[in-house]
């Protein structure tokens, strides 16, 4: 019933995150609908970000410099360096504006079941900026799940003859979360971190 041409743009859009077949549909004709105010300045947008967005040579992140801005600016610290799966953390710890210093990017985590060992992450670039540089503290920011956890235990050890302090996010009861609502895991996670008022 439809072309080859919209029955290719509906599957590469149906490829993206939170797209399915449906969606890949409407997203398609809304596309078509709007072709000279959204779908040809967002070609234009993609074929641009292509040719001009790459990952920095420091940290993983993606830019379109190198050296990216983030290590390249002489304001943030340095000596702390925050460990993240991946670009979205990165992108999601600089929406709040609470961490001054510098990221690196693991590329993901490590997965005996997805075949996903050391060699398959920049971890070997982890080790060597935390050799070369004034490193002050590894702050391991990986997701609380087992194979984030596995991560974060293998990252410590790794590091560990260093002598560099290597700490990690406090995981538990969220800002404004009620007890009733937490799982057990998230519950446990709490009682093994508390601290003193």
């Amino acid at each position: 019933m439809i072309g080859p041409e919209i029955e290719r743009l509906i599957q590469l859009l149906g490829r993206l995150p939170g797209l399915g077949p449906r969606s890949a549909r409407r997203v398609a004709l809304h596309l078509l609908k709007k072709r000279e105010t959204l779908m040809q300045p967002l070609s234009a947008a993609l074929a641009d970000a292509a040719v001009a967005i790459k990952p920095c040579s420091a940290c993983g992140n993606l830019d379109t410099v190198d050296p990216c801005s983030i290590c390249s600016d002489p304001k943030r610290d340095a000596g702390l360096i925050c460990v993240v799966e991946d670009v979205a953390d990165l992108w999601a710890m600089e929406r709040g504006k609470i961490f001054t210093g510098r990221y690196h990017v693991l590329g993901g985590t490590l997965s005996a079941l997805d075949g996903i060992g050391p060699d398959e992450l920049n971890i070997a670039g982890l080790v060597q900026r935390a050799k070369v540089g004034a490193v002050r503290e590894v702050i391991v920011a990986t997701n609380a799940t087992v194979d984030g956890q596995t991560t974060a235990h293998y990252l410590a050890e790794r590091l560990a003859d260093l002598e560099i302090p290597v700490t990690r996010l406090a995981h538990g009861v969220p800002v404004g979360g009620e007890l009733d609502w937490l799982d057990d895991g998230t519950l446990a996670t709490a009682f093994k971190a508390r601290r003193a008022l």
